[in-house]
This record gives structure tokens, sequence and C-alpha cells, in this order.
């Protein structure tokens, strides 16, 4: 059973094992000369982790596999703790049984007999969360992993509405050759595009590059079907009331506290007439911000812009471009007086050619505004091209001997500056304080960009790399401490814990200091009024935190 069930994916990293994303030659050197060589960790087989799937607590059935590999397959997402598990070889934590139900029936049954005999129940998409939403808790309680993966095709679309009703566990490549066939487009590209699904989407209050077009997932998100222990809850398609609160944005959000999402209404558009891709160059990261804020705040009608700090594009340009390459850009932008501190500015046009040449001429005036420099279409469409590629350098550069991981959060636009300096620091300085004799070991390559942007502020998305320790344990404990100061530092700087990873586990800790105990409390309440046992994904979005404990997370020294 299990080898049908088997896709072509990497069974301890990301993605379609037939895929990597490699280094230039000099994106190599780059690399090992920001952080230094380093010795990598050794990587468990999965014969030997096999060997290490404990028995199923649960009895053989016809509504889910008992099988060892399939186990496997659904114990861990893609959060750097989940990726040190599957590395080492340590998961520790596995689902007792994988279900993969056709129908809201089949949902139906498997929750009657887990609200009967006191199982846990996780719901599962693509597998790509970041933040530990997938993985089982420490507990007695028996554990059944819901796969949605056989509930994915495209149920209806009506065309007057434009409203399209999916499985929720579509994929964003088939939900998309889905509608395209029919003349539309969801328009919703997370980077984990490839792998991610439409219920994980909403669940998890998703957004996609194209965010500024589109809309981020609450925007595309109509209604649909949610089962509950309490038997099934139709989410209907108003385009908007006042009738009380829009029970939708409880549904957005909930990581599976409420139940299983097993049918999704989406608002679609119609496939656009033309759509590109440019890039621009700014002289430095303030007028980069600069730049954005007034693109945006003016109206201009894009689907996408994003600005990378000067690391960022340095670090970019060396892993995507020759030295050739480089030199030509950097003497053709210093003719026009961008230079070192350069930022990449990144935009998509989307819609009809006469519009879309109207939004292009008042697009290169405000980088003109702003001393930039327009490149043109040309490293667009090279962007365009690897856009979902990048998760895969996680296994190169791992392969090289470090570690990479992201932290993102919003804010407005006047604490934009101030918070990435604060973000970069506090990852930069990290690891100053390690009792290492190797000094190497705790240097920290740190990035960001703006990915998101709004009238009263945007997105800021930092990535940061760090060489692996001598052991997992050591590589994780490091990680842990960037983390949590980075993560505790965000929130009460006005940043949100997360503007489009969601909670998870990673992230539970920090609600109460964004959200306030209080309103919590009440979700909790809420919450509980359809899980009375805990029994929907626990661990998730929720986490009682003792103060003291976050104020230590704060220190430091500890």
């Amino acid at each position: 059973m299990s080898k049908s069930l088997q896709d072509n994916r990497q069974w301890n990293g990301w993605g379609d094992k037939e895929k990597s994303l490699a280094l230039t030659p000099d994106g190599a050197t780059f690399i090992t000369e920001t952080l230094g060589s380093v010795k990598p960790l050794p990587v468990a087989t999965l014969d030997e982790v096999l060997a290490k799937v404990p028995e199923s607590r649960l009895d053989e059935s016809e509504l889910y596999t008992l099988d060892t590999e399939v186990r496997l397959r659904h114990a861990r997402g893609q959060s750097l703790p989940d990726w040190l598990a599957m590395k080492s070889g340590e998961f520790n934590l596995f689902p007792d049984a994988v279900a993969f139900p056709r129908s809201s029936e089949d949902i139906r049954i498997l929750m009657a007999e887990a609200k009967a005999k006191g199982w846990q129940l996780i719901p599962y998409g693509g597998g790509t969360s970041v933040v530990g939403h997938i993985t089982p808790c420490v507990g007695d309680k028996p554990v059944l992993t819901v796969s949605m993966s056989k509930m994915n095709r495209l149920i209806d679309i009506d065309r007057i509405d434009q409203i399209a009703t999916f499985g929720a566990g579509v994929k964003g490549p088939f939900l998309e050759s889905q509608l395209q066939a029919q003349g539309f487009t969801l328009g919703h590209f997370p980077q984990s595009f490839e792998l991610s699904t439409l219920g994980g989407w909403v669940v998890t209050r998703s957004s996609g590059q194209q965010s500024l077009g589109y809309g981020r997932i609450e925007n595309l998100f109509a209604g649909g079907e949610i089962e509950t222990f309490e038997g099934k809850v139709d989410i209907p398609t108003l385009p908007a009331s006042s009738a009380g609160p829009d029970w939708r944005q409880l549904v957005l959000g909930s990581e599976g506290h409420l139940g299983i999402l097993t049918e999704v209404k989406v608002r679609v558009s119609r496939l656009p007439e033309e759509e590109y891709f440019g890039v621009a160059f700014m002289p430095n990261w303030e007028q980069g911000i600069a730049c954005a804020r007034e693109a945006i705040q003016q109206g201009l009608p894009l689907s996408m812009l994003r600005v990378s700090n000067s690391v960022e594009t340095r670090t970019q340009l060396y892993l995507s471009a020759t030295q050739t390459q480089r030199h030509w850009l950097a003497k053709l932008l210093s003719l026009k007086g961008v230079s070192d501190d350069k930022c990449m500015l990144v935009y998509g046009i989307t819609g009809d050619k006469q519009a879309n040449k109207q939004s292009y001429k008042r697009l290169k005036a405000v980088i003109s505004q702003f001393k930039g420099v327009n490149t043109g279409q040309r490293l667009g469409k090279k962007w365009a091209h690897k856009r979902f590629a990048f998760p895969y350098l996680r296994e190169t550069l791992w392969q090289m001997g470090y570690a990479i991981d992201t932290l993102e959060t919003a804010t407005n636009w006047s604490n934009i500056a101030p918070l990435t300096q604060k973000i970069e620091q506090s990852l930069r300085e990290g690891l100053a304080e390690c009792d290492t004799a190797d000094d190497s070991k705790s240097k920290v390559h740190v990035f960001s960009h703006l990915s998101h942007l709004y009238s009263d502020g945007a997105s800021i998305y930092t990535t940061y790399l760090f060489p692996v320790s001598d052991s997992y344990d050591e590589t994780y404990t490091r990680w842990q401490k960037l983390k949590s100061t980075t993560s505790m530092l965000i929130v009460e700087s006005n940043g949100t814990i997360s503007h489009q990873h969601g909670v998870g586990s990673d992230h539970a800790a920090y609600l109460i200091e964004e959200k306030g105990e209080r309103v919590v409390n009440s979700l909790q309440s809420y919450f509980r009024s359809f899980d009375p046992e805990g029994q929907l994904n626990p661990g998730k979005l929720f986490k009682a935190i003792p103060t003291e404990t976050i104020q230590k997370l704060t220190k430091p020294d500890q």
C-alpha cells in the first residue's frame, strides 16, 4: 500500500526528489567566504529511520493505513526543527495512522471515530508548513493524520459569479491548470505553490507573491464546507454582510481547530491579457522603501512589488549571475548613479495591454523620482522562471554544512527601516556569545526584502544562514536562540509574529504578546465549543506560556 501512495517527494527534505538548485561557482565561493568552510552533519538513511518508527496504537482498519513509511512521510513539515529531525533521523513523533479520504462522507466517518475514541486529528495538506503545523504532539492519545490529497478536483465553476469550488486538498499547479483551462486564474502564488494546497492556504491565512493584484487568501476565500465534530457547516458565499461578525474570518487562520475544511469556494479572475515582470535597482535601501511606499500609496495597479535590501541584492547576484554579468550590470548602474548599496526592486504588471502600458509608464516615473534605474524585463523573466525554486537551495546549502531559515512579519511604513535593522542585528549577533572555540561557527548571514505591500505598511521577509554545529542538538539550540530572541523582539516592536506562515507550534508562544491574554483566551474558548476535548490539531496556534518564560526569551544570556 505504501508504494502506491508515495509520490516523487523527498522523504527528508523539500520537494521533488528529481529537482535541485545548484549554486554557481561564484555563489559557492561567496557563501564559504561569508560563513567559513564547514563540515556537514551526517544524514540518516531511510532504512535507519524506518527501523525507529514505533508500533501504531491503532488497530487495522479500512479507514486508514498503518504503513510505516506512509506514517514517516506524514510526520514532519518543513520548519527548521522538522528539517533537523528528518536529517538526523530522530523524528521522535509519528502519527499512528494516515487516512486518505475521498469525500466529505469519509471525513465524517473518521471524525466520528476520532471523537468516540479520543484520537487526535491532524489535517495534512502539502506538508509545507515552516512553523510546525503538522507535527504530532507528545501525548498518550493515538494520532490520526488526515491527508487531503485525494480531495483535489475542481467541483464547480460559476462563470456568472466567478466563484470556483475545489476539494480542499488541491495543490497549486493542479488548481491553476484546472482554472486556466476554463479561462480563469486564482492568482495565488506562494513560494510553496508547487506543493501547498488550497485548504492549507485558507487555514493559515496565506499570501501569494502577487497579492498586490489578486489579494491575500482572505480576499479570495468566498466560502465552502467544513466538517466538525457536530457535523458539516456550510460557509455561504455572500459578497458582503453586516449580520454580525463574518464567520469566514474565524475559519481563516483556524489551523485545524474548528474541524477539517473539505470544500473551498474561491473568487477567481479572468485570465489577464498580458503579464510580465521587471527589475529596477534603487540607490539604497531607504530609497527603495520610499519608492515602494510611493508606488502603493499612489495606487499604481501592479500585481507585485518587492524590494530587496543591499545584502540580499548582493547575495542574489552572487548566487545567480556570473562574474562577467555582475561586472557589466555594476558598470551600467554606476553610470546612472547606482553603486555598491544598490537594492533590487522586482515588479509585476498584470492585466489589459493598454492599461499595462499606463501602469508601466507611471511606475517608471516613480522609480526615476527616487533615482532608481529600470532594467526592464530581462532580469524579471529570470526571476519568474525560478520564483518557486528557492526552497530547493536549502538542500544544496545543507550539503555544504549550512542551515537556512526565515522570519517574516508586517508593520507600518514608519517602522519598516528600524524594525528591519533590529531583526537583522538580532540575528547577525545572536550567536556571538555562544561558547565555542571556533568563532566561525557564530557567524550568521542575514538579508531581507519587502514582499507584500499595503497603503499603511509592508511585510518584512528575512532570511538567515548559519553554519551547522558539531551535533544536531547544538545546531537546534543555536536555531532556538536565534528564533526566540528575534521573535520576541518582533512582537515587542509593533510587528506581527506572522504575516503569511501562520502560527503552528513555533509561533504559538508569542500570540499572547501580540493579541493580548484576554483576546487569546476568548479565541480558545470559542474553539473549545467545537472541540471540547482538545482533539483537533492540539499544540498549534495556542500555547500556554508563563510570563517569566516570555521574559527570559528576551534576555541574550539565557
